[in-house]
């Protein structure tokens, strides 16, 4: 457990941050950044849990649980002093998003066409998660291109994305509240 007893260190102050094995980078590093959109996402289904209760919300919590541990996961380079030691995303959590996913869309009818974020309030903060998802998803292969990145931290993202899209459905009154997108609609 991590225990917090003060919040500000001044360590910051000249635009540098640490990482989990203790090497001081840019604010602005890719690393950084990654795991910083992790975080958004998460305070967005924060946001999202405003409006959720029961399976949904109880879903949303191991996810923002599961989002704290990639943020771990990325915050701790691979090949860093304390990569043994590390917190890592695992299969595991992938096979639970994918049961989840699997679960709700055998509720849900097929798409005719690409759904708009919106219907409820919850949906409408999933969706803006997903795509904040999506964004951190880009920064975490972008990373692994220059560096080593837990690919199991990479395919969490991708299907939680997927698990994001179909909760928000879910939450649309099994998809009858979606805002279907009507191309060439207001031509």
């Amino acid at each position: 457990m991590v225990r917090l007893t003060k919040i500000y260190t001044r360590t910051g102050d000249r635009g540098e941050t640490g990482l989990g094995g203790g090497r001081r980078v840019p604010k602005h590093d890719l690393r950084v950044a990654a795991y910083g959109t992790v975080d958004e996402a998460n305070a967005c289904i924060g946001c999202a849990r405003l409006h959720t209760k029961d399976d949904a919300d109880s879903m949303l919590s191991r996810i923002q649980n599961d989002l704290f541990d990639l943020g771990a996961d990325l915050c701790t380079p691979e090949d860093g002093k304390r990569k043994g030691e590390a917190l890592r995303i695992v299969a595991s959590q992938v096979k639970r998003l994918e049961d989840e996913i699997d679960e709700m869309n055998a509720e849900l009818k097929p798409l005719n066409s690409f759904v708009l974020p919106g219907g409820t309030a919850a949906a409408a903060h999933l969706h803006l998660a997903r795509t904040i998802v999506r964004r951190a998803e880009r920064l975490m292969c972008d990373l692994a291109r220059r560096d080593t990145v837990n690919p199991i931290a990479v395919q969490y993202a991708n299907r939680l994305s997927d698990h994001l899209f179909v909760l928000a459905r879910f939450l649309n009154g099994r998809g009858a509240k979606d805002v279907l997108w009507k191309p060439g609609a207001n031509r």
